[in-house]
């Protein structure tokens, strides 16, 4: 298990393959750099994953979950860069998860009500959205001493949720590519991480867990 978590760790720590929008990175020295590399070292140390994601004494909530919020960020646009070209306006014409779940776009600003777009578009607006909050320094902030804000844990559901649905849109629809690439176990594993993690804070609704339900009993005990 410890081969196959290290292998999972040098696939999703690659910076030649495709990424979706460049990675977001902490400052050295920095608290949150420290929980990153205690986090990542755990999750490469094979420590059931279950075990991994519980906040470590002494340590912030707030940190812990910004920290996870911006390495699940990462991953998932590096795992949506694997399969984005087969991704087109013309294969997902709707940013959907199978016949029952379609996903509308609204973020109040360009698109004030929520509305139909196709997957690459959807999934680009998305991304563009998660990095511009993990931005914004008045959310997430990097300095010593500078408060979350009050609202922090809302925006963070909000935010995982909206990653949740790309877990979602390449799962069901291209999971034959990420098979043919030979990624499916890394990719499982990093849902898994996700999953146990959102699960630990309750950071997901079930009802938005739901179009990955009967997979999620399989990989996920």
């Amino acid at each position: 298990m410890a081969g196959g978590r290290s292998n999972f760790m040098q696939f999703f720590s690659r910076d030649k393959v495709n990424t979706f929008r460049p990675k977001k990175k902490f400052d050295q020295g920095t608290l949150k750099f420290n929980l990153h590399k205690q986090a990542n070292a755990s999750l490469n140390s094979g420590i059931d994953l279950k075990e991994v994601v519980k906040l470590p004494a002494g340590e912030d909530l707030n940190d812990w979950v910004a920290v996870h919020v911006v390495d699940f960020f990462n991953r998932i646009n590096l795992l949506y860069g694997t399969i984005c070209e087969y991704c087109t306006e013309q294969t997902c014409p709707t940013m959907s998860g199978g016949p029952k779940y379609e996903y509308h776009w609204c973020d109040g600003i360009h698109y004030k009500k929520p509305t139909a777009l196709p997957a690459p578009q959807y999934i680009t607006l998305l991304m563009e959205w998660v990095e511009s909050q993990i931005n914004d320094e008045t959310i997430f902030p990097v300095k010593v001493g500078v408060p979350f804000p009050k609202n922090f844990l809302q925006t963070v559901k909000k935010i995982l949720t909206r990653l949740f649905r790309v877990f979602v849109h390449v799962y069901i629809h291209h999971f034959d590519k990420l098979v043919a690439i030979g990624a499916e176990a890394h990719v499982n594993t990093c849902y898994k991480h996700f999953y146990y993690f959102v699960s630990e804070y309750s950071l997901v609704d079930k009802k938005e867990l739901e179009p990955l339900r009967e997979m999620t009993e399989k990989i996920c005990h």
